[in-house]
């Protein structure tokens, strides 16, 4: 588990996270969004003891990352941000100093073995940590973090740089561990959010400004339960955009001439799409395609966040 009480780091002036607290249990994917300079980055050096809470407290499993920081970092696997490793080691002998680092013996330390081969890295165990790509270097920083199998995972940002493939496999990998494990993912990719956590918090100017589920975040955009027609004539779209319009459940008409396309936004979060499916039968406008939204996060994160 994870929790902070009034978390709070100063700088001078600078407030860069203001009394922070939340809970993260076990079997827990926890989205930590917000923009740039909002306190993400911040907050997960604290939970990981590089750097002092001006004020308020933070655990990991309990051990108080201030008074306990030892056991604290035992039970935590940490990812931070750029991966920094020994750049003139190779992956082999930077993963072996890792597992001396976390006294892994004798079984355990065989588990290296279950790390490269699940991240991928057997190609260039050999390599200088330097001369690997981005994207391998961020592998690596993960096989590091994950080694030691540890109840409590803090990644910042653990797809950047990863190609599309990649990002497949790390998400794979994370929805294979949570299970039993606490996790928090720091992302700018929204898509992650859908496709990883079950729970997400943004935070803007150090403070939280939203901690739902995805679907609960997506819900507040006024995209929720918006249905997109496409048409399969585009001549109909002046009429069927003038007859979505009229409807008293509908609050905005938005039209892609060129996809022949258009959202009706509806009002009050009033379900659309069996009136709008009748809408068009009754007025025999020809459709390819009748899409119903749940949201969409960005809209929500840029609202929240501005």
């Amino acid at each position: 588990m994870i929790k902070t009480e009034a978390l709070t780091r100063r700088y001078g002036a600078l407030t860069a996270v203001d009394a922070v607290t939340f809970t993260v249990s076990p079997g827990e994917v926890l989205g930590f969004l917000g923009p740039n300079g909002a306190g993400k980055t911040t907050t997960m050096r604290m939970l990981a003891g590089f750097i002092s809470a001006t004020s308020g407290s933070a655990s990991i499993c309990g051990h108080d990352v201030e008074t306990d920081s030892l056991a604290a970092r035992a039970c935590l696997g940490y990812l931070p941000e750029g991966a920094p490793a020994y750049g003139e080691m190779t992956v082999r002998d930077f993963l072996d100093f890792i597992a001396d680092l976390r006294r892994l013996r004798g079984a355990s330390r065989t588990r290296i073995d279950g790390v490269i081969e699940r991240l991928q890295l057997q190609g260039v165990l050999d390599q200088t940590i330097e001369t690997l790509s981005k994207g391998f270097r961020r592998r690596v920083g993960l096989a590091q973090a994950i080694m030691h199998d540890p109840p409590v995972l803090i990644l910042d940002e653990p797809t950047d740089g990863l190609d599309p493939n990649q990002k497949h496999e790390v998400r794979a990998l994370i929805n294979a561990m949570a299970g039993d494990k606490t996790v928090i993912i720091s992302t700018h990719i929204l898509e992650e959010v859908d496709a990883v956590c079950t729970r997400a918090i943004i935070i803007a100017r150090g403070r939280i400004v939203a901690d739902d589920t995805p679907l609960g975040l997506a819900a507040r955009s006024r995209y929720h339960n918006a249905v997109s027609m496409s048409l399969a004539r585009a001549e109909q779209l002046p009429a069927a955009r003038a007859a979505v319009a009229a409807l008293p459940s509908v609050a905005e008409v938005e039209v892609d001439e060129a996809a022949a396309r258009l959202t009706a936004l509806p009002r009050d979060g009033r379900p659309l799409l069996g009136e709008l499916s009748e809408l068009a039968a009754s007025n025999g406008i020809a459709l390819t395609e009748l899409h119903l939204e749940a949201g969409r996060l960005d809209e929500v994160f840029r609202t929240i966040t501005a």
